[in-house]
């Protein structure tokens, strides 16, 4: 999950888990009267308020969720090999296959690579295969209630009644991840008030139900961040003898024609392009494991979830999804 968009980041090699406030002081019930009168204050029609909130409690699973957080340490190839199946990329080709037309007009809308959108779609939900299935209201309201990232989850649950009010989905269709993440996208839904789009022009923006719009949102993401069209977002690469791993970080950045003077080659041992293009050269596994050049795009994937390990997978999976 993304900080911007959910609740902790996948750092490379760690799940950070972020220390726990004071459990929740007052009643769930004195709570929800707050967040009605909270939503009222922002607009939100009465009607929508008593069907979204009437009957709910706290959601002991969201809780548990919430604090088992695990500390684990993942490697690199244990990370790639699980996004990296065989099976994933056979079903990112026939979903690429399937929305291609979708997948065009995406793409001439918002100038963003089809097979990036179809990577993230499959890192993100398996192409849709499992969108979550907890009530983001229930969610977001016990994770507000509780007490540790109180005033975030408050904001995201005033931000998910507005997506109710404003008809785009009904509460019992608004389902997603422990955290509050919705749709094909998983996107929270500050981010869906912001970057959601109505990509068919029926009037509502469904990242639940509606590929064209689950698609187009993703690509309008991207765009938002700052994705360059002609670009690729980075590639595999070999590295000469005796190359110095503390080079390898994501903020040295330098010309490709530096690098491949370096030594550096692609992984099929051609030369690299001879550009002014910036890249930066990561080793995710360490000295001896894969190397990878990667470029501006690389950093925009990062902006949909912070973790290198996401991004890498991300791009690698778009490389083969087409």
């Amino acid at each position: 999950m993304r900080v911007s968009r959910r609740l902790f980041l996948a750092t490379p090699a760690l799940l950070v888990q972020a220390p726990r406030a004071e459990a929740a002081t007052q009643s769930f019930e004195a709570f929800l009267d707050g967040v009605r009168a909270d939503a009222r204050r922002a607009g939100i029609r009465p009607a929508v308020l008593q069907q979204a909130l009437s009957g709910l409690r706290p959601n002991d699973r969201v809780l548990e969720l919430d604090r088992r957080q695990p500390e684990f340490t993942q490697t690199w190839e244990q990370y790639r090999d699980a996004r990296l199946t065989q099976a994933r990329i056979d079903a990112g080709r026939r979903a690429f296959a399937d929305n291609r037309a979708t997948l065009e007009a995406v793409q001439a809308r918002f100038r963003v690579s089809p097979r990036v959108v179809v990577a993230i779609w499959g890192v993100e939900t398996n192409y849709g295969g499992f969108t979550g299935n907890m009530n983001v209201i229930e969610a977001l309201a016990t994770l507000a209630w509780d007490g540790r990232r109180s005033a975030y989850f408050r904001n995201e649950l005033i931000a998910a009644l507005k997506i109710l009010d404003a008809g785009h989905v009904t509460p019992e269709r608004m389902r997603g991840s422990w955290a509050g993440a919705m749709g094909h996208p998983q996107f929270m839904p500050s981010n869906f008030d912001r970057l959601a789009v109505d990509m068919d022009g029926d009037g509502r923006r469904d990242i639940w139900d509606n590929r064209a719009d689950a698609l187009g949102s993703i690509a309008h993401y991207l765009s938002r961040s700052g994705w360059r069209e002609e670009e690729l977002w980075g590639r595999e690469v070999l590295l000469p003898p005796g190359f110095n791993p503390e080079e390898a970080r994501r903020e040295n950045t330098r010309p490709l024609r530096e690098w491949a003077q370096l030594g550096v080659r692609r992984a099929d041992g051609g030369p690299l392009p001879v550009a002014d293009m910036e890249a930066a050269i990561l080793l995710p596994g360490g000295a001896g494991g894969q190397a990878f050049a990667v470029y501006a795009n690389f950093n925009v994937i990062r902006r949909y979830n912070p973790s290198n390990f996401y991004a890498l997978a991300v791009g690698m999976l778009s490389d083969r999804v087409a």
